[in-house]
């Protein structure tokens, strides 16, 4: 998380603090996943296009974490993933499209 992020979203500093956000990946598809305190599954779930491009196709987040930062966070860790590993991210998923035209900063990922 930048510093940008965390000032427009100081929640999201204390929810990523305790929040892990666990990685899944098999040869065409993956998942990015978190539990707060033991509570329902929040996830975002991405195809892949060959080695260099993922689509993100859903953001799926419990109405309990709404609004806590719990969505950008699981959007925020795919950027960053893709970011170290040469990839591109077409944002299919309408929240997912959402935070990547409020985050300039990640249009070095964008497809």
């Amino acid at each position: 998380m930048d510093l940008f992020s965390a000032v427009r979203h100081p929640a999201l500093i204390q929810r990523r603090d305790h929040m892990q956000i666990d990685h899944e990946d098999s040869d065409s598809k993956g998942r990015y996943v978190t539990r707060i305190d033991d509570g329902p599954e929040a996830e975002l779930t991405y195809s892949k296009l060959g080695a260099k491009a993922i689509i993100i196709d859903h953001t799926g987040v419990p109405d309990a974490y709404r609004g806590k930062g719990v969505g950008l966070a699981l959007v925020t860790r795919a950027v960053e993933d893709a970011r170290a590993a040469g990839q591109k991210i077409t944002p299919l998923c309408p929240f997912a499209a959402a935070q990547f035209r409020r985050h300039p900063e990640w249009a070095d990922v964008l497809a």
